[in-house]
């Protein structure tokens, strides 16, 4: 076995995996937020439904978009592997434990935070993704007058609309896209999906303000100089401001639109 395979077997090569993919994750999800602050414009969806289109057809976005598959599947794997070894490792718990006095409640429900996790990716990704890629969603047009910038919006029936067009004539601005933000505001008028997405991102909260932290110290960085910094960004930035500004969405949506 060479060297590289050894140590990616190890208990740290599985670690230095979880944490290379976690923060590319962390990654995704700022871009994921920004571009779903759209949600909140006043224009009747044709900022978010114009992101939609580009995120879902920009070839170096859609080529990411595979990695980011394989990441959440590979950070899933690895991270059930390394609970089961680590159990197996010490089949005898302590005789006396005291688990708040050990480790932070995060620290020790990552397994339960990860399972919550992955349980709202997969719907979150059957209610919009699935939908968005397998024709689940309403079609609309957007005529924008750009003498006065006033949009005229019109629900398009299936036979009206085969694919995303952009023009502009006799100064009218013209779009036909999917209406990805019509099935945004129709998902989250049921009370049952909002509360599951508001526990979705209190897990996500949990999970990165310890899973944040931890990826950089197996990375190595856990010098006086950075975990400031470190435990700043988990805490603050991914465990605070990025979910609650996810879970203001459908709360939005159910109680403002």
């Amino acid at each position: 076995m060479s060297k590289s395979k050894q140590v990616l077997s190890s208990s740290l090569g599985k670690k230095l995996i979880m944490s290379l993919t976690g923060l590319f994750l962390c990654s995704f999800l700022v871009v994921h937020l920004i571009g779903n602050l759209q949600l909140f414009y006043n224009d009747q969806g044709k900022a978010f439904n114009d992101y939609a289109y580009f995120m879902t057809h920009f070839t170096p976005i859609k080529i990411i978009s595979y990695l980011l598959y394989t990441s959440i599947v590979v950070h899933a794997i690895y991270a059930l592997v390394v609970t089961i070894n680590n159990r197996k490792a010490r089949p005898v718990g302590y005789a006396v434990y005291r688990g708040s006095e050990n480790s932070a409640w995060s620290s020790r429900n990552m397994g339960i935070l990860g399972t919550v996790l992955l349980v709202f990716i997969v719907t979150h990704m059957s209610n919009f993704w699935w939908k968005y890629h397998n024709d689940g969603v309403p079609y609309v047009e957007y005529r924008t007058d750009l003498k006065t910038n006033q949009t005229t919006v019109t629900e398009l029936v299936a036979g009206e609309f085969t694919e995303y067009v952009s023009y502009v004539d006799n100064e009218v601005e013209v779009i036909k896209a999917k209406d990805l933000y019509k099935q945004v505001a129709f998902a989250f008028k049921e009370w049952y999906l909002v509360a599951f997405y508001v526990l979705g991102m209190a897990a996500l909260s949990f999970h990165l303000i310890h899973g944040f932290k931890s990826a950089f110290q197996t990375l190595g960085f856990d010098n006086r100089k950075y975990i400031p910094i470190i435990r700043f960004l988990g805490i603050w930035i991914f465990g605070v401001v990025i979910p609650i500004a996810f879970a203001a969405m459908p709360l939005y949506f159910y109680f403002l639109k």
